[in-house]
């Protein structure tokens, strides 16, 4: 199956920039596009939620711009992620307004709903929802999502335990549409290996905490360059889903790392009725893949992307597999 237009226009690199709460702002998301990958933003990030019409008016400004005086450059196309949860109170507002701007890709997390998918197809838009599983997965394309995004072990944030060859082959026995792998991707050889293996993308966060466009703390930023893929730990404790988050964040918590109570997942919320004496995720608790290892220093976000596209082709000149 071919790509949607939105998905086919050429990149520098195969990947979408995963939506990160909190640290995907403006500044980071004009630089992945102006460096020709997906760039994306849960529209959560943008508050009040009046401000998601001027970001969305701003990147997509900027990034027209960006192309106009450089047409020799891949510019990479803009997506929005909305959590489909009963708990998301934001929900219509922000989808109307994804709706009015006709963002082209929004990737759609925890819940598939219909009338979602079709909102975003009624200007052309094209949906792809995260899954953990095949079971998420095929109730995500029968209600109308036209990709996925298979999220296996090690990747950052909310996460799946599965191993991406096992998930992604599962996928691929009776999907053949748009497919993005998410799992510890952090430099161009892992890109490509998710190609060979099935994907179209790979899906790419937590190597960008460590830029400075990344609207993250500076200790944030530092732990993320100084950990490895042993100072990950999953629980589900912070949020009630199950994620990947930095040893050094809990610890300074006040927390045991290696003896995290287990969390009941109807407490999951993304209101404002978060339990007050439980540190929060993302703010306190700072998530992150185990692909950091690669991560060594932290450098802008065009300058890493520039390195995956180096590494990816390296890779890829290197390889007996045609992609």
């Amino acid at each position: 199956m071919s790509l949607p237009e939105a998905l086919a226009r050429p990149l520098s690199v195969p990947v979408i920039a995963s939506p990160m709460f909190i640290a995907s702002g403006p500044e980071l998301i004009k630089a992945q596009c102006q460096s020709g990958i997906v760039g994306s933003f849960p529209t959560l990030n943008a508050r009040p939620k009046e401000q998601l019409t001027d970001w969305l008016a701003e990147i997509t400004e900027e990034n027209e711009a960006f192309a106009r005086a450089h047409p020799e450059q891949p510019v990479g196309p803009l997506a929005t992620n909305l959590i489909v949860h009963k708990t998301n109170d934001r929900l219509e507002h922000d989808l109307g307004v994804v709706v009015d701007h006709k963002v082209p890709i929004v990737i759609t997390s925890l819940g598939a709903r219909e009338d979602v998918n079709a909102a975003v197809h009624s200007y052309g838009g094209v949906v792809l929802h995260d899954v953990i599983n095949n079971r998420f997965a095929h109730k995500a394309v029968e209600k109308g999502a036209d990709g996925l995004i298979a999220v296996a072990a090690g990747a950052g944030g909310h996460a799946g335990a599965l191993s991406p060859f096992a998930l992604v082959q599962e996928i691929r026995e009776w999907f053949d549409g748009p497919l993005a792998l998410s799992g510890a991707l952090a430099h161009g050889r892992s890109i490509l290996a998710a190609q060979v293996m099935g994907a179209d993308f790979g899906y790419v966060g937590s190597a960008f905490l460590s830029t400075p466009e990344a609207n993250v703390a500076d200790e944030y930023r530092t732990m993320v360059v100084e950990s490895s893929a042993s100072d990950i730990v999953y629980s589900n404790l912070f949020t009630g889903v199950h994620g990947n988050y930095l040893r050094g964040s809990i610890a300074r918590a006040g927390l045991d790392p290696d003896d995290l109570p287990v969390s009941d997942p109807s407490a999951m919320t993304f209101g404002s009725d978060r339990d007050a004496k439980k540190p929060k995720a993302w703010k306190e608790i700072w998530g992150s893949g185990q692909g950091i290892g690669t991560i060594s220093e932290s450098e802008s976000a065009r300058v890493l992307i520039a390195r995956l596209a180096e590494q990816y082709a390296e890779a890829k000149a290197g390889s007996h597999v045609l992609v």
